[in-house]
């Protein structure tokens, strides 16, 4: 009788068997098996990802290579600038700021010295060269400011969007496993291992690519400010300057 009930058991429906498989077909989780076992919309979203990581990373060092460049030759022509000024060596400040191209305060100092000069230097100082001196500073300070800035939108679009094209994968993969199972009539891990694999894949990726977009864009953001700062110290010295200059 006992051997007749364990023969019983031994054959178990076919649908009831479904649920206790275990044996599932090897899914790797090296980049390569990865990358093989994506369908083509996740694989699309993954170059596009890494498209956005190769322009994001170019902008990165783009703008660090040009503040480091205009914090360096900002140092050294201030002092300069400031000693042929206090001199009366208009044409040698000038000079000076030619020579600092990536320098920002060399650039908006300059723009304003050249209007400043283009009044001649014969003859007592008017307001109106000292106001026109001063809006030829602001113009360049707005310039300046938008050369600053150059790259850092694409930085903040690529930070903001890249989680959800991410999260799109993510949405792509969770509907193929689903459909595996529908297709394979099985609840097993491996039906739905592949489809999971590719929705992990594409939201890590989302956000190595997002994360560092955004940590950069706030830096080079506060180092922008901290720019416009000295541009508008250097703007209303130079403008006291004139007057001073006109008042004697």
């Amino acid at each position: 009788m006992i051997l007749a009930h364990l023969a019983n058991f031994a054959h178990v429906p076919a649908p009831l068997a479904m649920l206790f498989q275990t044996e599932a077909p090897a899914v790797g989780f090296s980049p390569v098996q990865l990358f093989h076992n994506m369908g083509w919309p996740a694989i699309c979203i993954v170059v596009v990802l890494f498209v956005m990581s190769i322009w994001s990373l170019a902008v990165m060092i783009d703008r660090a290579l040009y503040f480091s460049a205009a914090r360096k030759q900002s140092r050294e022509f201030a002092p300069k600038v400031a000693g042929a000024l206090k001199d009366g060596r208009l044409d040698e400040a000038i000079k000076l700021g030619d020579r600092s191209k990536k320098s920002h305060l060399a650039e908006v100092v300059t723009a304003g010295l050249q209007e400043f000069r283009s009044f001649g230097s014969g003859g007592n100082i008017t307001e109106e060269q000292v106001e026109s001196s001063q809006r030829a500073l602001e113009r360049s300070e707005a310039i300046v400011h938008a050369k600053l800035k150059r790259g850092l939108g694409g930085l903040a679009t690529i930070g903001s969007t890249a989680p959800f094209i991410g999260l799109l994968g993510t949405v792509i993969g969770i509907l193929n496993a689903f459909q595996a199972i529908a297709t394979q009539k099985t609840s097993g891990i491996g039906a739905v291992a592949g489809g999971i694999s590719e929705a992990l894949v594409t939201t890590a990726f989302g956000l190595f690519v997002a994360i560092p977009a955004v940590m950069t864009f706030n830096y080079f953001t506060n180092k922008v400010e901290a720019f416009d700062v000295e541009m508008d110290n250097s703007s209303s010295e130079l403008v006291d300057y004139f007057i001073k200059q006109s008042h004697r």
